[in-house]
């Protein structure tokens, strides 16, 4: 059976950006269905001092021999992706500052992002705001039903620590998250560092929903 949606896996990948004082998580070399977790601090994809939620998961398009139902994703083929609880949390040890940029696509509930001063969503929130629909065209990507990708980017106030990704579970995914710059960066591929993989669970076409994992 394939499922829609795929819920329980996170590829995070670590991109060396134009810019020295940009970080890029492409969630490239994570793998299909795989927890995120420490890829980014000391892991495959380097010791960037990010790291992720237990619930934050990488996903592999379909296209790529991956579960998810999505395409056109801006670094091709892993987003991250969540299927318990009501967010995502990055924590960043380091802080950064200025403002970040992601892609994301929610075809059929709306997601949130919320930034914090302080480790694991905790301290003053420096910036909330909602993440409306996005379109549900299927281009460039016919054969993902969570596509296209939209970027977005902001800016705020102080040092973040920490950035809940949040929505309804299964039905939002994300990719590109780059921080130093409210401009979304396209990496080139060249420029991807592929990192080990794990693997987790799957939410079934035959509930008629639309999810991000097949």
């Amino acid at each position: 059976m394939r499922h829609i949606l795929f819920a329980s896996s996170v590829l995070a990948i670590a991109s060396a950006a134009a810019s020295a004082n940009i970080v890029q998580l492409t969630f490239e070399g994570v793998g299909d269905n795989a927890p995120i977790g420490n890829f980014y601090d000391g892991g495959a994809g380097g010791n960037l001092g990010v790291t992720f939620s237990s619930n934050a998961l990488a996903l592999v398009d379909f296209d790529a021999g991956g579960s998810g139902n999505f395409g056109g994703e801006p670094s091709p083929s892993t987003v991250l992706f969540f299927v318990t609880g009501s967010a995502a949390t990055l924590n960043y040890a380091g802080g950064f500052d200025t403002g970040f940029s992601f892609f994301y696509s929610a075809i059929e509930l709306p997601g949130f992002v919320t930034v914090y001063d302080g480790l694991n969503s905790t301290g003053a929130i420096l910036t909330q705001f909602t993440l409306p629909l996005t379109p549900a065209t299927g281009a460039p990507d016919p054969n993902g039903l969570y596509s296209p990708f939209v970027p977005i980017g902001v800016t705020f106030a102080g040092t973040a620590k920490s950035v809940d990704f949040g929505g309804a579970q299964d039905r939002i995914a994300f990719d590109d998250i780059t921080f130093g710059t409210a401009n979304p960066v396209v990496p080139e591929p060249t420029t991807f560092a592929v990192g080990a993989l794990v693997s987790a669970g799957l939410l079934s076409r035959s509930r008629r929903r639309a999810a991000v994992a097949r």
